[in-house]
């Protein structure tokens, strides 16, 4: 065991100085000493590096604030399975997937009771009726402890409470001990089975109820969005000129635009009065996953008007909830980062000087591959699929004899690696065998990204990483699905990571680290001890100066 000594302390260059403002001398907030009271953790899905350069110079309210703390814009979710699963589990575990067994939203297990059915990363499947698309939302495979389980351990005091539109963003940063969960489904917040809404909670579902009831203007295009106000014919329609209309009674509507993410936020205030979080007699922890960013991301793309709201609005929701925290007066520390980044869709990217990309070919289709890994290895199922996948992770079906599944392995490699869409593919086998990588994640190969996401108990026979600027959705589906993310690139492994505390430094590093850095740097920020080899990931320096927030 270790301590990670924290007397933090994210100092001044004095006690007390003063700086000029507007022509007057005003008094320097000190910084607070001992670790804060609350720690709050914000993921904002699908928040890339690259959205968050482009929109920095318009922030005014909450991404502004951070943004004067201690900034780190390149941070990575280094391994290859992009997705919100994985990358949710990385940032207050410290751990990669390879380790914490959350290697995409869904995989196969071919050797348990569901074959050939998916596995769905925030369920307990071992309940009868658990389902992919309807779970018994669990963190049971989650194989490491969270931030929160760590401040537990350390005082049983300290409350673990997370909130997002989305279950496995609650379990991932909650992880197995949650005090108080919520999540959206329907219509409405829900929680944990065996457990009653808040009254809290029931308040906010009382107002969003009204709200779906009555319906609601567009919101006002701000003037920065006018450029990225035109139409981009896509699928069946269009996409880039948006403003959110919501006609009455239409959940989904308010699902993927910014409402989502202002009654996520109206909750964890709400949450943060009823439970009287950082006023307790132990450090508690709010993990608040916001996710209309992924859900406009998907529908919209990434650069139109739909975005350009969005960023304003995420940006104002933030605000409201670190002033919410202020007029409480609480001593409480953030940081932001996300799980992922986003690719913008190809019609639109294609007007705008990236040509190449393009969306994948159906000839990379599960099923497509499926029949002519068959027909090429000569090995043949007569009743159900003989190779099944779920994003680039693909299980022979083990109904195959296991001295004739290489052969399929064989032929698929053979097959997708002729492909010009595909960048790379591996073998189980060939990733087992490839260390686990070091040094900056900016500079791993393929393979090491993939091994980051490598887990041999649940990742597939193969793995089929797809190029730059391929986008894995062959038919668009314009309102629901028409961009997305998941691979390999930068566009999606870089995210902002933001720490800010009241009175601290502010610094900028622009030199790449990780998000399995964000659990270390708390662990040392609220002096808990942890076992020896706990994390991935490294503590950061947050003083900003000669002093050291991770101790000697």
């Amino acid at each position: 065991m270790r301590r990670l000594l924290a007397p933090l302390a994210l100092s001044l260059t004095t006690a007390l100085g003063v700086v000029a403002v507007q022509g007057q001398a005003k008094p320097v907030p000190v910084a607070p000493t001992g670790p804060p009271r609350l720690i709050v953790a914000i993921s904002v899905d699908q928040f890339s590096g690259d959205l968050y350069a482009q929109y920095r110079p318009t922030y005014r309210y909450g991404l502004a604030r951070l943004g004067q703390g201690a900034v780190f814009p390149a941070g990575f979710q280094s391994h290859a399975a992009t997705e919100t699963c994985p990358g949710h589990s990385t940032l207050l575990t410290g751990t990669r997937p390879a380790r914490n067994g959350i290697i995409a939203n869904t995989w196969f297990e071919p050797d348990g009771p569901r074959k050939t059915k998916p596995i769905y990363c925030a369920e307990d499947e071992r309940d009868p009726a658990s389902s992919p698309r309807n779970p018994v939302v669990s963190a049971f495979h989650l194989k490491v402890p969270t931030l929160g389980e760590y401040m537990k351990a350390a005082n049983p005091a300290s409350r673990n409470v997370a909130v997002s539109a989305k279950d496995r963003a609650v379990m991932m940063m909650g992880g197995h001990q949650i005090d108080a969960g919520y999540w959206w489904k329907g219509a409405g917040f829900v929680t944990l089975n065996g457990r009653q809404l808040s009254p809290a909670a029931v308040r906010v579902n009382a107002n969003v109820t009204t709200l779906l009831g009555k319906g609601a203007k567009p919101f006002v295009l701000p003037a920065n969005c006018t450029a990225a106000n035109r139409p981009i014919p896509v699928g069946k329609g269009f996409a880039g000129n948006g403003a959110f209309a919501l006609p009455p009674n239409k959940p989904d509507l308010f699902r993927t635009s910014p409402r989502m993410d202002a009654a996520t936020v109206d909750l964890a205030t709400a949450l943060v009065d009823e439970m009287n979080l950082g006023k307790g007699a132990a450090p508690d922890v709010l993990s608040v996953s916001l996710s209309a960013t992924d859900y406009i991301g998907h529908a919209t793309g990434t650069e139109g008007s739909e975005m350009c709201i969005q960023m304003a609005q995420l940006d104002w929701q933030i605000g409201r909830l670190l002033d919410h925290l202020d007029k409480k007066g609480i001593d409480y520390m953030v940081v932001l980062s996300s799980d992922h980044g986003g690719l913008d869709m190809p019609e639109r990217l294609d007007q705008q000087a990236y040509p190449r990309a393009a969306r994948v070919d159906t000839s990379l289709s599960p099923e497509v591959l499926s029949k002519a890994a068959g027909v090429k290895s000569g090995v043949v199922l007569l009743d159900g699929p003989l190779v099944v996948a779920d994003g680039g992770d693909y299980y022979v079906n083990r109904a195959v004899p296991a001295d004739q599944r290489k052969r399929v392995v064989d032929a698929l490699l053979t097959i997708v690696r002729a492909n010009p869409q595909v960048a790379a593919a591996y073998s189980s086998e060939e990733l087992a065998k490839t260390p686990l990588p070091a040094g900056s994640p900016q500079d791993w190969t393929i393979k090491e990204r993939a091994r980051a996401s490598f887990d041999p108990a649940r990742s597939g026979d193969v793995v089929i990483l797809l190029e730059r600027g391929i986008t894995p959705i062959p038919e668009p589906m314009p309102g629901a699905y028409i961009a997305t993310h998941g691979s390999v690139w930068d566009y999606d492994r870089r995210v902002p990571m933001l720490f800010w505390r009241r009175g601290m430094r502010s610094f900028e590093q622009p030199h790449p680290v990780e998000t399995v850095d964000i659990a270390p740097t708390l662990v040392a920020i609220l002096g808990l001890r942890v076992p020896d080899g706990a994390f991935d990931g490294r503590c950061l320096d947050l003083d900003g100066g000669e002093g050291n927030t991770c101790g000697s």
